[in-house]
């Protein structure tokens, strides 16, 4: 079954299954114990703290491990927020920032008096500098957010850019790299950002943990109290072989990262583009091609939903864009931050490819796509409309 959605979640990777059975089948401990078991389990997370870090440029003392990147975005801008005084607390996010980010900051203005300014794209999705810095306010911005590269249509964001003028407001810089921190990759130190969010299941690691990574003088609130744990920041025992598979694959991620793997999924997005364009001329890309391996592209005429059930059908996975909206009816706000109409908005496919994805699975897709959109036009072509062949229900 051809899987084209690793913007969604990635398969786990072997090199993260390998390090997590062995702790899964001695018996549990808790990586705070200060017996045998305990310090095993201890090790594991230091190792794990170790290989994240290495992979976004970071020290390990400065990961704080999250149950996934939705906690990592909310402690970063609640406990910015929190930390700064009341007549302090306004926040800028790119428009096209994932919900965790968004909606975080909408907490923020309506339970904890802050002011959030949302920063306009241009027409690929990437935020517009000059209007960025009009919106901030020096000595009163606590936080700007701009993710490295977007979850939906795969643009890239100048974040060195965008630190530069963080920095010179007074602002902590909040970059969202869960889609980014493989590939193409993220370096913390050299785009000068403040914190960073990650999530261990879009690298192939296991669901359920990622990180906040801080760096030091950076002022945080902890949102979860209890054991003290991950330097106060987050508290709650640490899930040792959970860790151990995210350390895994955020290793496995920077490997593949220095073999070239961002060239061999271009190579793989430019045919299956090809490919879709054999079957629509004027098919519409949306974006600009930030993350290598994802492709997000409009089907004039035909809605996405239709599209996916077909392709689900035939057995191709693939998506409408963010799966953690994808039970919302309301078009993408990305899509409409870039100036897509609603109805435009919801023509849009996205196909995203990983570790491992083959020349055949492009392939497939393909083909899939082209049996589809024949099933489509069989439809409208009887009815006037694939809903009344219930299409798309």
């Amino acid at each position: 079954m051809p899987y084209l959605d690793y913007a969604a979640s990635a398969p786990l990777r072997p090199e993260a299954l390998a390090a997590m059975l062995p702790l899964l089948e001695r018996p549990a401990a808790n990586p705070s114990s200060q017996h045998t078991q305990g310090r095993a389990a201890r090790a594991a997370v230091e190792t794990a703290r170790e290989q994240v870090a290495a992979l976004v440029g970071a020290d390990p003392g400065e990961v704080v491990f999250t149950s996934g990147g939705t906690e990592a975005d909310n402690l970063a801008v609640k406990g910015t927020v929190l930390a700064r005084a009341p007549e302090a607390r306004h926040l800028v996010c790119s428009a096209v920032e994932h919900h965790a980010v968004l909606d975080a900051a909408a907490w923020a203005q309506a339970d904890a008096g802050a002011q959030v300014d949302l920063a306009p794209v241009d027409n690929l999705g990437r935020v517009e500098l000059d209007r960025l810095a009009a919106l901030l306010q020096p000595g009163r911005t606590a936080l700007v957010a701009v993710m490295a590269a977007n979850n939906e249509v795969g643009t890239g964001q100048p974040v060195a850019a965008v630190a530069e003028l963080a920095h010179a407001a007074g602002a902590v810089l909040l970059c969202d790299a869960v889609q980014a921190a493989g590939l193409p990759g993220v370096d913390m130190a050299a785009d000068g950002i403040h914190l960073l969010a990650l999530a261990s299941h879009k690298l192939g690691g296991p669901t359920g943990v990622g990180a906040l990574v801080v760096r030091p003088g950076t002022s945080l609130r902890p949102l979860v109290h209890g054991g003290g744990q991950e330097r106060g920041l987050r508290s709650g025992t640490l899930p040792a072989a959970a860790l151990a598979g995210f350390g895994a694959a955020a290793a496995a991620a920077l490997t593949d990262r220095r073999a070239g793997a961002a060239t061999t999924l271009a190579t793989l997005r430019s045919r299956l583009l090809t490919g879709l364009r054999t079957l629509v001329p004027d098919l519409d890309v949306n974006g600009d091609p930030g993350l290598p391996g994802l492709l997000s592209v409009r089907f004039p005429g035909r809605r996405a939903e239709d599209l996916l059930l077909l392709l689900d059908r035939y057995g191709v996975a693939c998506s409408a864009g963010s799966a953690c909206a994808s039970g919302a009816v309301t078009p993408s706000h990305v899509l409409v931050a870039m100036g897509r109409d609603p109805a435009e908005a919801r023509e849009t496919v996205r196909f995203s490819l990983g570790h491992a994805s083959t020349e055949a699975d492009v392939d497939a897709a393909v083909a899939a796509v082209a049996k589809a959109l024949a099933v489509l036009a069989t439809a409208e072509g009887r009815t006037g409309s694939p809903a009344a062949q219930g299409v798309g229900r």
